[in-house]
């Protein structure tokens, strides 16, 4: 018999237990890693959000000077329809990059809680329009994106979620101050938000 051969045995069969266990956590953690990707929306393009918030600092700046109400509400419906395009736009290149369907199951809760806010905000527009309360519509669009966004974000990365908590505050506020500051709300909202968070998702969710 060896001398010392049964500790260099037992020595041995520690090292491989060792080795074993750290393999069985690395492939454990691998596997959160996958499931975890898997349940959320990484869909959401950072590049988007801050062309989003550069469409709506221009479109402040215009909104500002506009000569009525009306002209008023033309801008924003315009800067709608922009950001709607470069959010969309953004997301379909970044699903083509990263090979994600925009058509996942995360991807589906994603936009079905985002959606219902953005259709009560496209249910009550018309309505305080006519009764001459535009005046009060940022405060409301920036709630309901807000909780839109949250709703939404309960499927996305963390960003998303509290980027619509930072959206439902600042319209709470503008609830308690004029409705002369409408504009300035929007530009740190749709404008100040989106170059924020979008430059959170770009740099630590890849576009």
């Amino acid at each position: 018999m060896i001398p010392g051969g049964e500790e260099l045995g037992e020595s041995h069969r520690a090292q491989m237990l060792h080795s074993l266990h750290d393999k069985a956590v690395r492939d454990l953690r691998s596997i959160r890693a996958a499931m975890d990707g898997s349940s959320r929306f990484t869909g959401v393009s950072g590049w988007g959000e801050m062309a989003i918030g550069f469409v709506a600092l221009i479109s402040a700046w215009f909104a500002s000077h506009a000569l009525d109400r009306h002209a008023w509400l033309r801008v924003w419906l315009v800067a709608a329809a922009l950001s709607f395009a470069c959010g969309v736009g953004a997301m379909l290149w970044k699903a083509h990059r990263t090979g994600k369907s925009l058509f996942s199951r995360p991807a589906r809760r994603f936009v079905f809680g985002l959606a219902p806010p953005m259709l009560v905000a496209a249910a009550i527009t018309p309505l305080l329009y006519s009764h001459g309360l535009t005046g009060h519509l940022p405060a409301l669009w920036l709630l309901l994106f807000g909780a839109g966004v949250v709703g939404g974000g309960a499927f996305s990365v963390e960003a998303v979620p509290l980027m619509g908590c930072s959206f439902m505050l600042l319209g709470a506020i503008a609830l308690l101050l004029a409705p002369a500051w409408g504009d300035l709300f929007m530009a740190l909202g749709f404008g100040g938000l989106h170059l924020l968070f979008g430059a959170w998702i770009w740099r630590r969710y890849g576009g």
